[in-house]
């Protein structure tokens, strides 16, 4: 466990800040060199330099995954300083400004939408291409992981565009899998729910807070929050958590798992699609008026 990606080189779109960053300092801190990427060259640079500050190997480069030749010089960067590229962590994302719309979807511009599929849609297809063009020529295998969302599963109201995406983002993941499963290449998403940056909502020049939301929002309560997370645990979801599976579908420990959407963090928040129409069960995710609807149903 303490040096899975001993020997390994990984590359990490979206790394200078959120969760990115911390798989970088994981990754890193168990054996691996890193190249740490963002589109802001400060924090790819910032981050890069704490990982070397903390003991590991890692360099930082300017990348935009929506340009193919950023997606290359990546790719470069890493078989030029650490002499091959092991994985491909996808993890660069953007979402509906401000948290959220409130634009009916049939009045979104087309400009909106573009700029929201090309980093999450094209952005994971470019940076894949990428790798799988350089683990081709290696022929030893490799993986490639993106970062989705639960959001490519159920649609978060207020991010109709984000969710599109991730669907994309999934599905994009599925086709890799596909066709270089019989090269050892294999392709895996990671969906979180909880302990994400908000970051991701903040603008490109804000301080990273290395902190989930639920960290910076205040007082956590111990006994959770049933309407938006059932689980209730002593502390709040951080970023680590969502790392944590990160790490595992990058590390050989996940040898043979290919082809999935993993949700992390859910917290059980994906069970609510199992729905028990009785009002006991809704709790405080039904409104009122419906609950009691349920109570009279249920008589």
């Amino acid at each position: 466990m303490a040096n899975r990606f001993e020997g390994k080189v990984v590359a990490v779109t979206g790394s200078g800040s959120g969760m990115g960053r911390e798989v970088a300092r994981m990754i890193a801190a168990e054996g691996g060199s890193v190249v740490v990427s963002d589109v802001i060259e400060t924090r790819a640079k910032e981050a890069a330099d704490l990982i070397q500050s903390e003991g590991g190997k890692a360099v930082g480069l300017k990348a935009d995954v929506t340009s193919q030749d950023d997606m290359d010089l990546l790719v470069k960067t890493a078989v030029d300083n650490f002499g091959r590229l092991d994985a491909m962590h996808a993890n660069a994302g953007v979402a509906e400004p401000t948290f959220g719309t409130t634009t009916r979807l049939h009045e979104v511009g087309a400009a909106a939408w573009d700029q929201i599929m090309n980093v999450n849609g094209r952005g994971i297809f470019l940076a894949f291409r990428s790798a799988v063009t350089q683990l081709l020529k290696q022929g030893s295998g490799g993986v490639l992981l993106a970062t989705t969302s639960a959001a490519g599963s159920f649609i978060y109201p207020r991010f109709p565009l984000y969710a599109a995406s991730k669907f994309a983002g999934n599905g994009i993941t599925k086709a890799f899998a596909v066709e270089y499963g019989p090269q050892g290449i294999r392709a895996n998403a990671m969906a979180p729910f909880h302990g994400m940056s908000p970051n991701l909502l903040m603008p490109a020049d804000a301080p990273v807070l290395g902190k989930s939301y639920e960290e910076v929002g205040g007082p956590w309560d111990p006994a959770g929050n049933p309407g938006a997370m059932p689980l209730a645990l002593p502390t709040p979801p951080t970023l680590r958590d969502n790392a944590n599976l990160a790490l595992f579908l990058l590390s050989d420990e996940s040898r043979y798992i290919s082809g999935e959407v993993i949700h992390s963090v859910s917290g059980a928040t994906s069970a609510r699609v199992a729905m028990n129409f009785g009002s006991a069960a809704a709790g405080d995710v039904v409104p009122e008026d419906v609950r009691a609807a349920l109570d009279s149903s249920d008589k």
